[in-house]
This record gives structure tokens, C-alpha cells and sequence, in this order.
């Protein structure tokens, strides 16, 4: 296919070697499948601030710090330098999410480099070797869903203990390849400790990944794990192998049953509502 202009220096200075075709675009970001070193990968291009569709974002960025004094003074008063930064801000948070997750040992692409504004990752297959599915594109058993489920946790708890949450987690944003689930698209990740509104998105996070699997297996709806997680993180006593139970006694009172199923029935329609504008950027 014709080189992006975005891919083109990374083509001229031998960082790839050809462009196969395109992946997929949403509002956020265009990906490519690109030759690397003989060696499939994906190239992750962010489209500009005015072309890009994710909301709320000054709630995301809260807690990441800029590189200089500076810099923070021009975001702050919206400069048009403060803008440059602000948006090379916001394209470098998923290349750093990603190295640190995957050093914390979470299921995400491995990343390849940085280049020019460019992400290359490793691109993740399914068992016959293609692009792997999204996980709402997948079928499964009661017992595959809580069997991911738990792993999903799992994930939420080491990316945690790494002090960032994912923020948009959802099943558009899980891929599944042989092996299972893999989290992909970071670039919203929040620090667990610097943010006010971290309790709120790993909820919604934990939320959606139970509405997801419950579906298939309703008795996971049942389970409270963002509550539990974050108390012991609030009480620094959650650890990678820190075994969960899914239980939680809140004090205040008797659990709200229906404000909970509310919850998820609304974290469920945000999740959808964004995919829908994922699919309709695609489809400009």
C-alpha cells in the first residue's frame, strides 16, 4: 500500500521496511501492520488533538507531570506551546504505560520503539496467525469467562501495584490471542497516585470487565473487586500475589444491589457509545 506521510521517515531512516496495510482507525489513532527487520509489527500513528474524539480529558491527564516548569506554566495557561506539549504529553503516556506494564509482567504488546510520534509494538495474533479479535467478537463458555475473568483481575491488580490504572478498559480494548486476554490502547492510563478521580475509573474499569464476563457467567456480577482492591491499595498492603476473594464488606450500610447493576448497565453503554465512535471514524 501507498506509505502514510506520518510512516514516511521511519521508512527513510530504515526503521521499517514496508507498509503491509492499514490495521484499523478510530478517533485516536490510526494502526498499520509494517515490516520490521523482517518481522511483523504494528505502527500505532495519534492523529492530532482537533481529529481526536476521547473526552474528558483534563480528568485523564491529572497527576501526569510535564517536563519542566516551563512546560507546566504554558499548559496551564492553554498557550499555543502548551498545547504542543500537552499533545506530545498525551502521545507519550501509552509509550510509557506500555514499557512499565510490561515490565510489571502485564499482558500488553510489547512495545518496539518510539519514533517520530509513531508507536511500534508487536502485533498480536490469534492461533491461525492472524490480527487477533477483540473480545466482544469472541464466544465463550461460562467456564472460559470465569476462568478470564480472574485473569483480567489479575491484570487490573499488577497494573495497580505498578501505580497506573488503564482508565478505558474495556472488551474493545482487550484483544485475545492463543494464549488469551491482552490489554491494548493506553494512552487515557492514570496514575493510581496522583489522580482524584483514580478510584472512580479502576471501578469502572473492574466494572466493565464483570459486566462483560457476566454475561456469560452472572454469577461474577455478584463479585466486588474494585472495592476490594483499592482498599488494600489505600491501605499499601496489595502486592502482585495478594489473593483476592472478591468480597467486600462496606460499613456505611447494606449494598445497593440495583445501584450497582445500574452501574454496570452504564459503564457497559460508555464503553459502547465509544466503540460506536471508533467504528464511525473508521468508516469516514
Amino acid at each position: 500500500m501507498k506509505i502514510p506521510p506520518s510512516l514516511q521517515p521511519l521508512v527513510e531512516n530504515g526503521v521499517i521496511s514496508a507498509v503491509t496495510r492499514q490495521l484499523k482507525s478510530g478517533k485516536e489513532a490510526a494502526v498499520f501492520v509494517v515490516d520490521c527487520a523482517g518481522q511483523a509489527c504494528c505502527a500505532k500513528v495519534y492523529k492530532e488533538a482537533e481529529r481526536r474524539g476521547f473526552h474528558k480529558l483534563a480528568a485523564y491527564q491529572e497527576g501526569r507531570k510535564a517536563r519542566g516548569s516551563r512546560e507546566a506554566r504554558a499548559m496551564d495557561r492553554r498557550s499555543r506551546h502548551g498545547r504542543r506539549v500537552q499533545e506530545e504529553e498525551w502521545k507519550s503516556a501509552e509509550v510509557d504505560a506500555l514499557y512499565r506494564l510490561a515490565a510489571a509482567g502485564v499482558r500488553v504488546p510489547q512495545p518496539r520503539g518510539y519514533y517520530d510520534g509513531v508507536l511500534l509494538m508487536e502485533l498480536v495474533l490469534d492461533a491461525q496467525g492472524r490480527p487477533a479479535p477483540r473480545l466482544n467478537e469472541v464466544e465463550m463458555s461460562a467456564e472460559q469467562a470465569r476462568a478470564w475473568h480472574g485473569f483480567m483481575v489479575r491484570q487490573i491488580q499488577l497494573m495497580l501495584c505498578a501505580g497506573l490504572i488503564h482508565g478505558d478498559l474495556s472488551e474493545f480494548n482487550v484483544l485475545v490471542d492463543r494464549d488469551g486476554p491482552v490489554i491494548i490502547d493506553l494512552p487515557q492510563a492514570v496514575s493510581a497516585a496522583g489522580n482524584n478521580n483514580a478510584f472512580q475509573m479502576l471501578q469502572r474499569d473492574v466494572d466493565n470487565m464483570r459486566a462483560s464476563f457476566g454475561r456469560v457467567a452472572p454469577e461474577l456480577l455478584e463479585t466486588q473487586y474494585a472495592r476490594e482492591i483499592w482498599q488494600l491499595y489505600a491501605r499499601a498492603e496489595l502486592q502482585p500475589d495478594t489473593p483476592l476473594t472478591g468480597r467486600f464488606v462496606d460499613d456505611s450500610g447494606a449494598a445497593d444491589v440495583g445501584a450497582v447493576l445500574d452501574q454496570i448497565e452504564e459503564a457497559r453503554r460508555e464503553a459502547l457509545a465509544r466503540e460506536r465512535g471508533r467504528v464511525a471514524a473508521q468508516e469516514e
